[in-house]
């Protein structure tokens, strides 16, 4: 049991509060990690490319959880994605872990990924996820219950960057895709490297962020 995992407050907060947060914080999964080099945004709410917005079992896992849950899904059948819930502030929303860099671990996260070269183990959501073990049979596990999964605060300062999102079809030109600046780990580096404010949509209330 690790005792300085984040709390649940820490989930309890805007989602691009959060996503921006888990940058340089350290994701420890079963003994292996890395510190947290890139993430995604998705609200909960009127936005088209999260899965609440079609599936209702996403609808469902959201309304039955805390903050702080696993959420894993099967990205076009191929890789499971890992995602964490962040729920009772603002707004909710589900942020996709999609980088690492590595730093516990690596010798198991090499032999499950069939590679030594450490740019490859975890610079994806889906490498990461074969590089620590996870599949779908860890969804809704507990990232604040103190047991074998977690997130370690900060462990240096990060210069984050804001870039649009990837890999979707739908609400793509959001700027929720967070990445520490020029890390050899991220996943895609981005376009054009500059900065976007992360306030295009609408609120419950209808109005413009």
């Amino acid at each position: 049991m690790i005792k300085d995992f984040l709390p649940r407050t820490f989930f309890q907060v805007h989602p691009l509060e959060c996503a921006r947060a888990l940058l340089g914080c350290e994701l420890v999964w079963n003994g292996c990690g890395g510190l947290i080099v890139e993430t995604e945004s998705y609200a909960v709410f009127n936005d088209e490319a999260c899965h609440t917005f079609s599936r209702p079992a996403a609808r469902a896992f959201v309304e039955k959880n805390r903050a702080g849950t696993v959420y894993v899904y099967l990205n076009y059948g191929v890789h499971w994605l890992i995602n964490v819930l962040v729920k009772g502030g603002p707004e909710d929303g589900i942020i996709l872990i999609r980088a690492l860099e590595p730093i516990r671990g690596i010798a198991e996260m090499e032999k499950r990924r069939g590679t030594n070269d450490p740019r490859a183990l975890c610079s994806g959501p889906g490498k990461l996820t074969q590089a620590l073990g996870i599949t779908g049979a860890d969804h809704e596990r507990d990232f604040c219950s103190g047991k074998q999964i977690g997130f370690l605060p900060r462990r240096r300062p990060m210069e984050v960057v804001a870039d649009t999102r990837i890999g979707i079809r739908r609400a793509a030109e959001f700027p929720w895709r967070f990445l520490e600046h020029e890390s050899a780990f991220v996943s895609v580096k981005p376009g054009k490297g500059k900065a976007m404010p992360a306030t295009r949509r609408k609120n419950k209330q209808g109005q413009t962020e």
